[in-house]
């Protein structure tokens, strides 16, 4: 038997590599700086919370926050019946195709001045290793030992996909002040 038994690359597997690549392209379109942090922060707030089930992309889930943990829930606030949740209700969040989430806060958050304090704390944490790293692409996750299983592939995924974006706009190897100041030069030029 010879030392590679598919010595052209034939068959199944670079056909399929070939084929995810491009969906990949397709799928992601290129991101600027301020819609790259925005997603950054929003999916990885939503994935160092507990969940034990793997999401599925466009469907709606349930953020709660009980004794100080966040998890993640199949089961809307409203749908709990008689047992409901023991937990604050923060919102719902949707995994998209392109592997990064949004949440849509409960309108009684914002009215939570610890919980938008513990926001903007987060946020600026974000920015401020954002402005430290030498490229945006040291700043994506890779693995976060902290997280829970799922939370941990997901996590993998979205820097993979935010990766992709952020070289189709030409900005990954930049630094942070670089990427907005083409952001603002772009501004400037359809002004």
């Amino acid at each position: 038997m010879p030392d590679n038994p598919n010595p052209q690359g034939k068959g199944l597997v670079p056909l399929l590599q070939g084929l995810d690549r491009h969906r990949l392209d397709r799928l992601l379109p290129p991101k600027h700086i301020e819609q790259v942090e925005m997603e950054l922060f929003t999916s990885m707030f939503v994935l160092q919370s507990e969940f034990r089930f793997n999401p599925v992309p466009n469907r709606k889930y349930f953020l709660y926050q009980k004794e100080g943990t966040f998890r993640l829930l199949m089961v809307g606030p409203y749908e709990w019946g008689s047992t409901a949740y023991q937990g604050r209700y923060i919102g719902s969040c949707i995994l998209h195709d392109d592997k990064t989430w949004t949440l849509a806060l409960d309108p009684a958050m914002e009215y939570d001045h610890d919980f938008m304090a513990h926001i903007a704390s987060e946020q600026e944490k974000l920015k401020q290793a954002l402005e430290l790293a030498s490229s945006l692409e040291e700043i994506l996750p890779v693995y976060k030992e902290n997280f829970c299983y799922y939370g941990r592939i997901l996590a993998f995924i979205l820097g993979k996909s935010l990766s992709i974006s952020m070289d189709m706009a030409g900005i990954k190897s930049l630094t942070y002040n670089e990427a907005r100041g083409l952001l603002s030069h772009e501004q400037k030029f359809h002004a």
